[in-house]
């Protein structure tokens, strides 16, 4: 959790964007849990699990980015059993200009 913090405050100022799984869809408290000091410093866009195929929906993560344009894109997890794909979010990352 603190090397988490860590990087969020190295990459992004207090009331930036940052886009990250949904702690209910298998996300980490530090992903922007409102309680969290993620979710306190900074405005939280919550990507989500395709409820049909179990994988995160690349297609929400990258619509929520165009339309946010978050400061910083979390491509990780605490309970998400499957692997992501991060050329994918490599892609929408450098579309919107985020780090990842």
């Amino acid at each position: 959790a603190s090397a988490n913090q860590a990087a969020l405050f190295a990459l992004a100022q207090p009331g930036d964007t940052i886009l990250g799984l949904d702690l209910a869809h298998g996300g980490h408290l530090t992903h922007g849990m409102r309680l969290n000091f993620s979710g306190k410093q900074f405005k939280v866009v919550p990507y989500h699990v395709d409820s049909a195929t179990g994988l995160v929906d690349m297609a929400e993560v990258e619509k929520l980015a165009k339309e946010h344009r978050p400061k910083v894109i979390i491509a990780g997890w605490s309970a998400y059993p499957r692997r992501l794909d991060f050329a994918e979010f490599r892609r929408i990352a450098d579309e919107v200009e985020a780090y990842l």
